[in-house]
């Protein structure tokens, strides 16, 4: 139960998020929106800075390296990606198209990883597909 009412904060904090970020955008450029997000996320952390600093002293040097390039390329390519959108367009439209993600990645995961995907991951995917048309039919 408790994990149900976690997915419904993230999702009721997401979609708080992206009105914030819709408004925000209006005065300043996309660039400046995902510094002050990064900056505010960096405040609400530091409480675990600490601990932070203790598993960094024992991770081993790949996992970091990776840790910071997921934090680096794709993360900053994506919500730069998202905020360049978001200036430009309906937040309820470009929201739809988020649902889009999981089948590329079961796709990606395919072509690139060689993963063949489940009779799950392709009835999932498929199902996402229809929701994204259908959210951006006229």
């Amino acid at each position: 139960m408790a994990g149900v009412l976690l997915c419904l904060l993230a999702a009721a904090l997401y979609a708080a998020g992206v009105l914030i970020q819709k408004v925000a955008l209006r005065d300043v450029d996309g660039f400046t929106a995902i510094w002050l997000g990064c900056l505010i996320a960096t405040a609400v952390l530091l409480p675990w800075a600490p601990q932070l600093v203790g598993e960094l002293a024992t991770a081993p040097a790949g996992a970091i390296a990776g840790a910071a390039y997921m934090g680096v390329f794709p993360t900053a390519i994506g919500f730069t990606a998202w905020a360049y959108a978001l200036r430009r367009m309906d937040v309820g439209r470009l929201t739809t198209t988020t649902y889009a993600v999981p089948a590329v990645s079961v796709l990606l995961s395919w072509l690139l990883l060689g993963e063949i995907p489940t009779a799950y991951g392709l009835v999932g995917g498929a199902i996402c597909l229809l929701g994204v048309a259908i959210s951006r039919r006229r």
